[in-house]
């Protein structure tokens, strides 16, 4: 077995090779696990930076939340079984995250708004003047890993009452895209904005995620654009259409989740169900 990151901290070696947040965090914890899913972890580069720089959560949480849904599918044959503690799993891992960070959202952790050219560029400087090994990002994901694969790794063995046919927004939407079991469970964190917190959808992220993953398995040597993606801002010009730009699941949904079984029923009651079949078509 792999030296635990707990005993040999290397996050921000990793950092610098992955180049950003999202992909880092999955590929720490997918390394921790004894896996290897190199084109799942490449196509959270748009996610990095709150969901194309919009400052939303912060990309270290989506990539975690991905590698808690691979390793879930793994390791609990019963589906039913890993959405759930897939879900649970990345609420602790939301938990652990604030604890050190503070916030969950990219802007209010780095203190600038990577959406506008000016965030952008001070943050950029900011970061040139402090060296990228001193960051903040880095100095975050150097401080946080070790206990996001502890959190992890104690969540995904954790007893749960396991939720009925549960459903997730997230899910719904690679079933119509034509996912595998794995990739729906894979996302199952990502659903009602993240573990079910009531932040940016969910269901956007997985469908950026998803379109990502089919254009890595073709450019098998490239890695999704983070800045200008344009497959990326399409889904997410039609996702604002559609929401008349609202992006807070708490918004778009009218109501925060209070657990799995609540969000399952909002699904089977038809919650979501038009947004669901945009972005599966975006």
């Amino acid at each position: 077995m792999k030296a635990s990151i707990k005993n040999q901290n290397d996050a921000k070696e990793v950092f610098r090779k992955c180049q950003t947040c999202s992909r880092t965090f999955a590929h720490l914890l997918n390394r921790e696990f004894e896996q290897s899913i190199e084109h799942e972890e490449r196509a959270l580069n748009p996610l990095a930076g709150g969901i194309l720089n919009q400052g939303h959560q912060c990309g270290m949480l989506w990539g975690t939340a991905l590698a808690i849904g691979a390793e879930s599918f793994r390791k609990h044959k019963n589906l039913d079984k890993a959405i759930t503690i897939a879900v649970n799993a990345t609420q602790d891992i939301i938990t652990s995250f604030v604890k050190t960070s503070g916030a969950t959202n990219c802007k209010d952790i780095i203190g600038y708004n990577l959406a506008t050219i000016l965030g952008m560029t001070k943050f950029m400087l900011k970061t040139t003047l402090q060296g990228m090994n001193n960051s903040l990002c880095f100095n975050l994901a150097e401080k946080w890993a070790p206990e996001a694969v502890e959190t992890a790794t104690k969540s995904l063995s954790a007893d749960v009452v396991i939720v009925d046919k549960p459903l997730c927004c997230t899910s719904e939407v690679l079933k119509q895209m034509g996912a595998s079991y794995e990739e729906t469970v894979m996302v199952a964190g990502f659903a009602g904005g993240l573990g079910l917190s009531g932040n940016a959808c969910g269901a956007l992220s997985t469908t950026i995620w998803k379109r990502m993953l089919d254009w890595c398995r073709v450019n098998t040597t490239k890695n999704p654009p983070f800045f200008n993606n344009k497959t990326a801002k399409k889904i997410l010009k039609t996702f604002n259409k559609e929401t008349d730009k609202k992006i807070l699941c708490n918004d778009i949904c009218g109501k925060k989740f209070k657990d799995l079984k609540d969000h399952t029923e909002y699904i089977k009651q038809g919650g979501c169900k038009k947004l669901i079949n945009v972005l599966a078509n975006a």
